[in-house]
Order: C-alpha cells, then structure tokens, then sequence
C-alpha cells in the first residue's frame, strides 16, 4: 500500500514538472523568435484583439507575442495543478495541452480569468475544495472568444470599440455564469457518448455558446460577427522547429523514466484508449514518449499534407496531442487520419467537394477527430476510418451553431459523430474485449 501510494506522487509530481517545463518551453520559444523585439508589443495586441474563429495570433501580435501569450496561460495552468490536493492525471495533461494549444488561437491571458473565477463560484457553492476542479477550470475555457467579443466588440458586429466599464462587467458576468455552469455539464457529457469522445468537454462548450448567442445577439436583435478566418504566411521553421525539438526531448524525457527503456509501449499501442489513462495504467514514463511519438507523428502528417504552417496549425498540434496521456496514439491515429485523407479526397475528386485535406478548416477537423480515437481502438480500424470521415462531412456546419466563439467546435462534432455511430456498433459489433473473448471459448 505504502509502495502505491509513493508511485502515485511520484507520478503527480512527474506530471507537475512536465507542465511547468513546458511552459518554460513556450517561453524561450518566444525569446528565440525571429521578431522578439515585438514580444510585448504583439502580446498587447493580442489580448486587445476578437478571437472568434479563427484568429492567427502570428498576425494579430507576432510570433514572440504568440509563445509568450502561450507559456504565461501555460505557467498559470501548471501553477493551478500544484495547488495542494489537486486532482492530476492523464486528464490534466489532456487539459494543460489542449488549453495552451488554444493559447496559439483564441485563448489569451486576459479573457481566459472569468472562465476560471466562475469555476471557482461553483466549487464555494458546492462547498468542495478548488484544487479538485482544477483539470475543468481549463476545460471551462472553451469559450474565451465569447469573453473577448464581451470586452472588445459587443454589441458590434465589426467595429471594436475597446474597453468599457460595460464591456468589463458583461465579460465578467458571461465568463463566470459560463464558468459555473460547466461542472455539472461536464461530469454529465461521459453519459452522452459513453466515453467515446475525448473531447468530453464540447459538451457545455458548445451548447453554452449556443444559448449564448440565442441571448445576447438573436433574441436581442443584434447581428452576430461574421466567422471570417484571420490567416497569416506559412512559417514552417519556426513551427516545424519547434515542434520537432519539443516532441523529441518528450521521447527521450519518457525513454529515462521509463528506466531508459522503451519496455511496456507496444502494450500501450494496444491499447483501446476508451476511459483510459495512459499514466497510471502504464506510468509517466511512457505516457509521455507516447505523447512525444504521437506528436512527432502529428507533424509528419501535416508536412505530407503541405499544410500551411501558421499559429492556428501550431496550436491544433498541441491541441490533437493532449490525449497523448489519456486515451490516442499512433495505433488508433492512424485510421482516422486514413479516413480523412480518404473521404476528403472522394468529395474533392468526384463529388465536387470544396474542403481538401490540407485546407485550414480541414487541418483544424482532423485534430479534433482525434477524440474519436478510443472508436478505432474499441471496434477497429474500418470503424475509425468511418467515424474520421463522417466527421469530415460534419465538422464545417458546426461553427454557424455558435457563432464561431466555441473553440471546442471539432469536440462537439466527436461528440455528435460519436452520439450517431456508437449505438449502431454496440447494435451491430463487438468491440475488441468481446472478439478476444470469443476466440478463447
């Protein structure tokens, strides 16, 4: 017992010093940037700036404004799971990861603070301790672009106004009701889709944005902004660079804890990914090699595609990587990038389609898809090529529900492709348990 408890701390903390390592990263990646010159100047624009989908931070700041935006969210998040008795897991890296993947692209350090004071309204309410919610404070982010147009914009539809003592009140107002209404809609999500979608918390992302929106802009006749995507140049050096030199020291970081062996992954290559988490079932050690692996692999893909190497590419990256600890990896990866390249090539060649795979929007869907991984593994690769390409099909539609401030927006389609495709395989399969068992009878 005394041995479990020691390993489990010893995990924590391992966990703990990831994420504050990589938040360290974030920040020499902006003294190393090519215009750090303009890291405060970009930094101030960006936070002055809407996020509604989908912003370039390189272009709306810089790209020193961008990392340092990026490792200052990741340094608070960190700080937040080093809290005495916080919860941390696989979910926490999931939770770290994909809220500074978002940090490339709609979250910023200004607009993210109402979501994490109404999660906090909640947790005095309930009585219970802050350190316990910690992995759905930032999952309660999802809606920053919605704080951001509060602040900056509303009830424009185009012209921004900048700060105003209304525009701060209604930001914190919106961003706590928001905040404080995740917890419970999240612990319910799992129920919607049986565990089946990691991006469990598109749940209230998106159907919070949805009442939003109905509220302060339909039912209130103003126009909602336009989704019109702020796109910059491809700057693969940088990001390529970047990405490759992070993924890699994960590899050899996770190869040294694993007692410089790489003993135990083809076993987590097995792995379903459905309700998992990669460090406890397997150890720190290679739930992190696998998350370096998988992101090298990430990266690759996207070089094959000839995706275009702006911030939002960047922060998708780190976004598709965060399961890399509670659920995807390369061996149930791989088919749902198969069936996007696949179902994206058909609709482009013969159906006329206008969404290649290396459209941005594309490039975004794939990354979110990702949640659909524990599908592949739980009932084969020709089930995730299917669910890869049903969400191909699915995930361009959804912005219009939202106006465009939901950043979960590709979550929300795992949700629903999974909401549609996993009562017909429990009605028609077997997932991978029940096929091992029936070959032993």
């Amino acid at each position: 017992m005394a041995n479990q408890k020691n390993a489990s701390l010893n995990s924590v903390n391992i966990i703990r010093i990831f994420l504050l390592a990589s938040s360290a990263a974030y920040i020499i990646g902006a003294v190393a940037a090519p215009d750090r010159g303009e890291m405060l100047t970009g930094l101030a624009q960006i936070l002055m700036s809407p996020a509604q989908l989908t912003k370039d931070y390189f272009v709306i700041g810089s790209i020193s404004g961008t990392f340092l935006n990026v490792g200052l969210v990741g340094l608070v998040c960190a700080a937040m799971t080093c809290l005495p008795g916080a919860v941390v897991n696989g979910a926490t890296i999931a939770a770290y990861f994909l809220t500074t993947g978002f940090s490339f692209w709609g979250i910023n350090f200004l607009n993210m603070w109402p979501f994490f004071l109404g999660v906090v309204i909640y947790t005095l309410v309930k009585k219970e301790p802050f350190p316990k919610y910690v992995n759905i404070a930032m999952f309660a982010t999802a809606l920053c672009p919605l704080a951001s147009e509060m602040l900056l914009r509303y009830p424009n539809s185009e012209e921004v106004h900048g700060v105003t003592l209304s525009g701060v009140a209604l930001m914190l107002v919106v961003g706590m009701l928001i905040g404080f209404l995740t917890p419970a809609m999240a612990a319910h999500s799992p129920n919607v889709h049986k565990g089946y979608d990691l991006y469990s918390a598109a749940l209230p992302g998106v159907l919070l944005g949805l009442f939003a929106v109905a509220v302060l802009y339909k039912t209130l006749g103003h126009d909602v902004p336009a989704i019109t995507a702020t796109l910059g140049d491809s700057h693969p050096g940088v990001v390529i660079t970047f990405c490759v030199i992070f993924f890699a020291l994960c590899v050899i970081a996770g190869w040294w804890l694993n007692g410089k062996s790489a003993k135990g992954y083809l076993d987590l290559l097995k792995d379903t990914g459905h309700k998992a988490d990669f460090t406890a079932k397997y150890g720190p050690g290679l739930a992190i090699m696998n998350f370096g692996l998988y992101g090298l692999m990430i990266v690759l893909y996207y070089i094959l595609v000839q995706g275009s190497f702006n911030s939002v590419t960047l922060g998708i990256v780190f976004c598709m990587v965060c399961f890399g600890a509670a659920g995807s990896h390369p061996g149930n990866i791989w088919p749902i990038m198969v069936g996007y390249v696949a179902f994206s090539f058909a609709a482009t060649t013969f159906l006329g389609g206008v969404f290649p795979t290396n459209a941005q929007a594309i490039l975004v869907g794939l990354c979110f898809a990702s949640g659909l991984t524990p599908i592949a593994g739980d009932y084969g690769w020709w089930a995730g090529i299917l669910a890869g390409g049903m969400h191909y099909f699915l995930v361009t539609s959804i912005p219009a529900i939202h106006g465009g401030f939901s950043l979960y927006n590709g979550g929300f389609t795992s949700l629903v492709i999974a909401t549609i495709l996993v009562p017909q395989l429990e009605t028609f399969c077997k997932t991978k348990e029940q096929r091992l068992a029936a070959k032993k009878k």
